[in-house]
């Protein structure tokens, strides 16, 4: 099933749009209802402006209805080569983003393995405590 989700990002990965970075990324990410939602990054001119791979697919699935979410796998790079084998870790903003939706062990698929959310983002702003 690990397998399946990273192949999953690799293709929304061929869809991104990143002509000023070349650094392009995929993610899928699996809700409880076992669907897949993939994100690929889409830059911008205007660079503020752009959306993060993991970010696309969180919306999308909120915007289809779920938000019992479940794995998240990323990969990412200049090339096909670097996205198979070195880890794309998310920024800060997709992990705060997926820290209003997950638990703390939440797992997201890298290429060096599955890493739980906590360790990339220990303390998420909450506006009241759970």
């Amino acid at each position: 099933m690990i397998q399946n989700l990273t192949e999953a990002a690799m293709a929304a990965r061929a869809n991104a749009y990143a002509p000023y970075s070349g650094f392009r990324v995929g993610a899928a990410l699996r809700t409880a209802s076992g669907r897949v939602y993939t994100g690929c990054n889409v830059e911008n001119a205007s660079y503020s402006l752009g959306v993060c791979a993991e970010r696309s697919a969180v919306f999308q699935a909120v915007a289809a209805g779920e938000t019992q979410l479940r794995s998240l796998a990323v990969v990412g790079g200049a090339d096909e080569i670097q996205a198979r084998e070195i880890p794309c870790i998310p920024c800060g903003a997709c992990l705060q983003v997926l820290a209003e939706f997950c638990p703390p062990d939440f797992p997201i698929l890298l290429t060096d393995g599955v890493h739980p959310l906590r360790e990339f983002l220990p303390r998420q702003f909450r506006l009241k405590e759970d």
